[in-house]
């Protein structure tokens, strides 16, 4: 099967294209493709004519949106709404890879594919407004919601952990907030079974299972077998731009119903993180 991979040299980018080997990929990053030059995604899209085009690229950085909103639009909306056009034109299907962040942490159990969105931040908005470009210009296509990602690749909370544990710092996180801990590698291969599955829609993919940022720190270190100093906060405690939902724990409902597995438990997963790091 031909298909395009966008932020390819990400931590989810780099595990996708592992669980995609055997295809014919166009795999692409900002230095071979800018997905916000809309001349330049129709001409390479048109090019290489793929049938589906899993979009990964994103800006991700939650309080640099807050202080740069225009940017966070422009990769996360107009990227988005250039590649479903492009898509749409090529006959290509196309997964995008959104957030929990579309939430408002508001609800006391997990979200499901089927909660009304309402979300807190502009990183949440302009994740929101690529899954509705997705939605109305593209034609067959799926939208992947994950939340707090690691991976072997690139930088992300368990390796900040490990750095600050392992030189000795007080280790201050906040535990009211709860969410799904993801492994990057678990993630690709659940989108690739999506992606490759025709059954388009709406889709929530976090590993199962749910954490706070202080719980998660915890096991980390668990499993890491160090000791810091580790200490609660609340989220007050901690000034940031961008406001976070204080629960957004998700469950793949989507997945359920049509009788897919459920991604495995977050602490299994984070397990085997441990025994394959290189």
């Amino acid at each position: 099967m031909k298909i395009i991979i966008t932020g390819v040299d990400g931590q989810l980018g780099s595990e996708l294209q592992k669980a995609l080997d055997g295809h014919d990929l166009y795999p692409v990053d900002i230095e071979e493709l800018d997905i916000t030059d809309f001349q330049e995604v129709k001409k390479q899209v048109s090019s290489f004519g793929p049938e589906i085009i899993f979009h990964v690229a994103a800006f991700t950085d939650v309080d640099g949106a807050e202080l740069n909103p225009d940017l966070a639009y422009k990769v996360n909306a107009i990227g988005t709404r250039n590649l479903s056009v492009a898509a749409r034109r090529s006959g290509a299907a196309i997964l995008y890879v959104s957030t929990d962040f579309v939430f408002d942490g508001r609800k006391e159990t997990p979200y499901t594919e089927f909660d009304d969105v309402n979300p807190l931040s502009v990183y949440g908005r302009s994740k929101l407004a690529g899954e509705r470009d997705v939605q109305t210009l593209a034609g067959e296509h799926y939208i992947c919601r994950t939340a707090w990602l690691y991976g072997q690749d690139g930088q992300n909370f368990v390796k900040t952990m490990l750095r600050l544990g392992l030189e000795g710092q007080t280790v201050r996180v906040v535990d009211d907030q709860m969410g799904s801990p993801t492994s990057a590698a678990d993630l690709a291969q659940k989108l690739v079974e999506i992606g490759l599955s025709g059954r388009f829609g709406v889709y929530h993919t976090t590993n199962s299972g749910a954490a706070s940022w202080y719980g998660f720190a915890k096991k980390i270190f668990e499993l890491a077998k160090i000791t810091p100093d580790l200490q609660p906060i609340g989220s007050d405690q901690m000034e940031r731009p961008a406001k976070r939902p204080s629960f957004s724990v998700l469950r793949g409902l989507a997945l359920e119903l049509q009788g897919m597995q459920p991604m495995r438990p977050w602490e299994e997963a984070l397990a085997e993180y441990f025994t394959s790091r290189h």
